[in-house]
């Protein structure tokens, strides 16, 4: 059987990976040209997708990279007022350790075949046993997997769904190398997660492996247009921290002087989520895993989807190797079941972020006692 799986995200290379293992070999079409073609985002939190990394044959590499100190975590309110802080033992289990995307995919890659990952493969349709490609190439194929993320090209073979705006947009800032050049920040933010809650506005700071601090100011309740109507002039870095700043009345000075420390990298982030609890009819050729399957609230939840998907899906391949439709239903039926319970967390949790009580919502959700 020839499995073909569409994106190099941690998803498909961990399916990748779980097939490797049981001696059974896929490629992966990757549309970028590289691995190293773009930027892999910051820190993932990574709990529930630790059995799929074990499947893998990877959990003493992860625990290898994996930060222990991401999983303190510092909750206020934008007036500074210090609800929770939860500093993590340096022997404590890595039960829900922080580590940064890239390292994680450079794990997954470097576990496979060098030929096992096709790079520059942009997705354009598929059928009849063919995926054909952007710039005329073409390939056939046994199984077909969508592992090409919230903007999946691969989905409309199944549904007809489509990503709907979350009501929250983001603006991604950072500061470079903390500990020297803002100490008295770094210090403020601590090792992991610093969480501050306001009226409709939250700013998330997070340490990431390289010493720099990337920081999500999200504005909730707010449409897809709201980035466009912001007034956040994005192709001027300083006149948008101070925008920025202009949309944080009453917050502390000391929130303020981070974002005044940021660099001149500022991205502006629209999220959109799938329905909650999406099926579909079962196809004995094609299938979904992670975002392009389940795309969810960004709470925690989805990367550690997308690894079980993979490994999941890997392993029905491998208990039916030669009856396909068989192991896509095994997998679907699991992967609906596991991934509606996540996306419903998820969701009431976003809806925690939303609400006017924010921060003392969160802070129940985080110390229920």
């Amino acid at each position: 059987m020839t499995i073909a799986i569409v994106g190099a995200g941690l998803g498909g290379l961990a399916l990748a990976r779980v097939l490797h293992v049981n001696g059974i070999e896929s490629v992966v079409y990757e549309r970028e040209a590289s691995r190293e073609a773009r930027g892999q985002g910051g820190m993932l939190d990574i709990h529930s997708g630790q059995p799929a990394l074990r499947e893998a044959g990877l959990i003493d590499g992860f625990f290898a990279i994996a930060r222990g100190e991401g999983q303190d975590m510092r909750l206020l309110e934008s007036d500074g007022t210090l609800l929770l802080q939860e500093d993590t033992p340096d022997d404590a289990p890595l039960a829900r350790p922080e580590v940064d995307r890239a390292d994680l995919r450079d794990l997954l890659l470097d576990s496979l075949p060098d030929d096992t990952v096709r790079w520059g493969h942009a997705y354009e349709s598929a059928e009849s046993g063919v995926v054909r490609f952007t710039d005329g190439r073409s390939a056939t194929y046994g199984l077909l997997v969508g592992a090409d993320g919230a903007n999946s090209r691969v989905r409309a073979l199944l549904t007809d769904a489509r990503p709907a705006h979350l009501g929250q947009n983001i603006v991604e800032v950072g500061i470079p190398d903390i500990d020297r050049t803002h100490p008295g920040l770094a210090a403020m933010v601590g090792r992991g997660n610093y969480w501050v809650f306001g009226d409709g506005v939250s700013l998330g700071a997070q340490r990431n492996g390289d010493g720099r601090v990337r920081i999500g100011l999200s504005f909730y309740n707010t449409g897809e247009d709201w980035l466009a109507t912001s007034r956040i002039p994005f192709d001027d870095p300083a006149a948008a921290k101070a925008r920025l700043i202009e949309l944080l009345p009453g917050w502390d000075a000391r929130f303020i002087a981070l974002i005044e420390a940021c660099d001149d990298v500022v991205v502006p982030r629209s999220l959109t989520t799938l329905p909650l609890g999406l099926t579909w009819a079962p196809a004995p050729d094609v299938t979904l895993l992670g975002d392009a399957a389940h795309l969810m609230p960004p709470v925690g939840e989805g990367a550690n989807m997308a690894l079980l998907d993979g490994a999941r899906l890997g392993l029905a391949l491998a208990a039916h190797p030669d009856d396909l439709p068989t192991a896509v239903k095994e997998y679907e039926r699991e992967m609906f079941e596991r991934t509606g319970d996540a996306a419903r967390m998820s969701a009431r949790v976003q809806e925690m972020l939303m609400s006017p009580n924010a921060a003392q919502r969160m802070l129940a959700f985080f110390q229920p006692d």
